[in-house]
């Protein structure tokens, strides 16, 4: 899977947020400053040509929806980024926001019960 520009990854957000819709939708759902809707119309058209958007035909307009889910995108983006930054170590992330004070005690702590008890 690609790595997709902030661009992309912006207007993928709005999708995932909004589900199935038009261009206008997922313009209502980005944050300001929002990009000018002819840009979004390309970067839509860019994510479909890539295989992240599937279109259906309604009328002179397209409706698109994700074709890949906000989690899958997410996990092989995180594998990729732990890979290439931190020689495939998530011990090695976690100590690099430990050290850069980006991340507490009790999160660290939480991290740990997520760990020992998965389920919850």
């Amino acid at each position: 899977m690609e790595k997709l520009t902030l661009q992309e990854e912006e207007a993928m957000l709005a999708v995932w947020q909004v589900g199935a819709g038009f261009i206008k939708d997922f313009m209502d759902a980005m944050p300001e400053p929002k990009p000018p809707y002819t840009t979004l119309a390309s970067t839509i058209k860019n994510l479909e040509r890539k295989g992240f958007l599937k279109s259906e035909r309604y009328a002179n307009a397209n409706r698109y929806s994700a074709k890949v889910k906000e989690a899958e995108y997410k996990k092989r983006f995180m594998n990729g980024f732990v890979n290439n930054y931190f020689q495939s170590s998530y011990k090695e992330l976690v100590a690099f926001f430990a050290k850069d004070k980006k991340i507490s005690t009790a999160e660290l702590k939480e991290i740990i019960n997520l760990i020992e008890n998965p389920e919850k």
